[in-house]
């Protein structure tokens, strides 16, 4: 099974509608990326039904770890930022996304963070 995974930065204040669409813009943002640069993984995702799961960070620190150990494992990410038209100042890191990678492999490195 693949899976993505959403790493949500619990440190700053947003509503519940503006982490909805930072989540989506990172599915979106990693499906894409994967679908140009390893077909085979996305596809495999795909067709299994495009499984995600949004797990909570306290802090951007922590979100960066995470993100220099996908990079280690080589699996697909994205980093996203807000444009700050909203709620947040403009650039302000709000999640990353990881995959679609095989679940074990997610597993071993964000499978002790709690769900969002």
């Amino acid at each position: 099974m693949y899976k993505m995974v959403i790493l949500v930065r619990m440190d700053i204040k947003m509503s519940k509608g503006k982490t909805a669409v930072q989540v989506a813009h990172a599915a979106v943002s990693c499906a894409m990326k994967s679908y140009l640069t390893d077909f085979r993984s996305f596809n495999v995702w795909y067709s299994e039904g495009q499984k995600k799961v949004a797990l909570k960070v306290k802090t951007l620190d922590e979100m960066m770890e995470y993100k220099k150990r996908f990079d280690h494992e080589r699996i697909n990410s994205c980093v996203i930022s807000d444009a700050g038209l909203t709620q947040l100042e403009p650039g302000t890191i709000t999640v990353i996304g990881a995959g679609p990678e095989r679940e074990d492999i997610l597993d071993k490195i964000t499978g002790s963070l709690p769900l969002l």
